[in-house]
């Protein structure tokens, strides 16, 4: 994904929308993200990774962006 000066996506601005949600149990959100977004889990987090290199993503929602670049830049410290 590049900047390109476009804006996201429905897709994409839908799988920003489910990550900055919360949950009510297990199997919840990957029922949900199959359902009503018509892709497999795996494909979902292949895209939001990509995501969250996105400056597009940064600009249309900052805060659950970089609340997925801190998880992300920890789980890689305790690697």
């Amino acid at each position: 994904m590049t900047d390109d000066g476009q804006e996201l996506s429905e897709r994409e601005a839908a799988v920003l929308a489910y990550e900055s949600r919360t949950w009510p149990g297990p199997g919840a959100k990957e029922r949900a993200i199959r359902e009503h977004l018509g892709m497999t889990p795996v494909r979902y987090y292949q895209l939001l990774n990509a995501l969250m290199d996105d400056p597009r993503a940064l600009a249309h929602a900052p805060g659950t962006v970089n609340r997925l670049r801190r998880i992300r830049a920890d789980r890689r410290a305790r690697r």
